[in-house]
């Protein structure tokens, strides 16, 4: 006996997939946006629905399931840290008036990722709102040559740097959901 599950998927067209590609939301008709903004922000949005795709239909024993010793990683633990992550940007660009951490100091975005029903709607709830605001921060930048915040920093580089973010921790997320389920990344 193992407690390793099995691989699966609920794609029928292509098995090793996690949705078939006429079923999966974020696959769109028509061609893609214009322009490099849009691109950016289509690309982060792509990658944001992954990782709640990704978290979709576990309990929180599942979502904070840790990965492997010592490692604190897990499903929850990620959605807090993208949550700290999306503050941390803005108070970057914001430096006058900064949020305080939401998690506490050091690891606290994967330490307190515990099996609580609270604590999992907490983390969807502090992820959604901390997004919506560095977004809003970020709507009054259109200029992606713009130079922003106490280094200077263009905002395109900004804007690469959320989308590496969030694809790296997409791809933590599918080794993280097989491990619990089998369900195979995509």
């Amino acid at each position: 006996m193992s407690d390793v599950p099995e691989r699966w998927s609920q794609a029928n067209v292509y098995p090793d997939m996690w949705a078939d590609p006429d079923e999966d939301p974020r696959n769109k008709d028509g061609a893609s946006p214009d322009g490099e903004l849009a691109t950016l922000q289509d690309f982060l949005s792509g990658y944001r629905l992954t990782l709640r795709m990704k978290c979709e239909g576990l309990d929180p024993q599942q979502l904070a399931r840790r990965s492997v010793p010592p490692s604190t990683m897990s499903l929850l633990g990620l959605v807090r840290h993208l949550a700290e992550v999306e503050r941390d940007w803005r108070n970057w660009l914001l430096p006058e008036d900064p949020a305080p951490k939401l998690y506490g100091a050091g690891d606290g975005d994967f330490e307190g990722a515990v099996a609580e029903q609270a604590v999992v709607e907490g983390a969807f709830a502090d992820l959604a709102r901390e997004q919506a605001a560095t977004d809003a921060v970020l709507e009054e930048h259109s200029d992606l040559g713009a130079r922003v915040g106490q280094d200077g920093t263009a905002v395109r580089e900004l804007w690469v740097h959320r989308v590496e973010e969030y694809a790296r921790h997409c791809g933590h997320a599918d080794l993280l959901r097989e491990c619990i389920d089998g369900r195979v990344g995509q």
